[in-house]
């Protein structure tokens, strides 16, 4: 059995304040996938920010204080790849991917486009071209498992108030639509839904209005799948006892051995 974990810390140095590694070292996750470090991986000297019994790995962006991605694995992987090959990919450090025998596990920072109309043509530009690298991957010969924070919702039962933001970034037809390729035409699949089909899981709540409190949220953290993988979907979590972050960490489990 494999356990994996996604979680956009926003701010990894915040989330080790709040206790976020004092809460994974009790998980025994097999591997970490973690979004917005925050962090330049110098600025990551204390030993929290490698978890001992882990393979650790960092993607930075270049510009201090934004995005980034990180990985850690307990088995090392086969290769690490960070490099998509397009500048808002490789720049803002918002891929990571480890490869096994057979399959792969990769971290993903999806663009928001919430803060302007040049934030939302920048995330369509970023969806356009990873889509392409997600069809990249159906033609290779391994199974994958993508942690991201999507920064999409994709249907009503995945955000709490959807009817009054169908017309802002997270909810937009197109987003939505764009998430149905991915699904429909790729045939991913979200491992999520695969065993609980239940409303009002979130992932994420607004810092204003008593979000949290109220659970007025949305599902913007995924596990995305590649077909093989379907029989081996265990479990699904939302870890909300503790509050690392704007986001809560999602958990899975794969009945599955990660071998280098």
């Amino acid at each position: 059995m494999a356990t994996i974990i996604t979680c956009n810390t926003n701010g990894i140095r915040a989330a080790a304040r709040k206790g976020f590694f004092d809460w994974l070292e009790r998980q025994g996750a097999d591997v970490v996938c973690i979004q917005e470090t925050k962090a330049q991986e110098e600025q990551l000297a204390d030993p929290v920010f490698t978890p001992a019994g882990y393979h650790c790995y960092y993607n930075d962006a270049r510009k201090k204080g934004y995005s980034g991605t990180a990985l850690y694995s307990r088995v090392k992987p086969r290769a690490v790849v960070s490099r998509l090959g397009w500048e808002s990919a490789d720049t803002e450090g918002r891929y990571l991917q480890a490869d096994y025998d057979g399959i792969s596990v990769i971290s993903l920072y999806l663009p928001s486009g919430s803060s302007s109309e040049a934030a939302l043509a920048k995330k369509y530009d970023f969806m356009d071209q990873f889509y392409e690298h997600l069809r990249g991957l159906r033609r290779k010969r391994r199974e994958f498992i993508i942690c991201a924070d999507w920064n999409i919702c994709h249907r009503p039962i995945d955000l709490k108030n959807w009817k009054a933001n169908q017309k802002n970034s997270g909810f937009l037809p197109e987003e939505r639509a764009w998430l149905d390729q991915v699904y429909d035409k790729l045939g991913y699949i979200d491992s999520f839904r695969l065993v609980n089909q239940e409303p009002d899981q979130y992932t994420w709540w607004s810092n204003r209005g008593q979000a949290w409190d109220k659970n007025v949220g949305w599902r913007l953290d995924y596990q995305v799948i590649t077909p093989g993988l379907v029989p081996t979907v265990r479990g699904a979590d939302i870890y909300k006892a503790q509050r690392f972050s704007d986001h809560a960490p999602q958990i899975m489990e794969y009945d599955l051995e990660l071998r280098a």
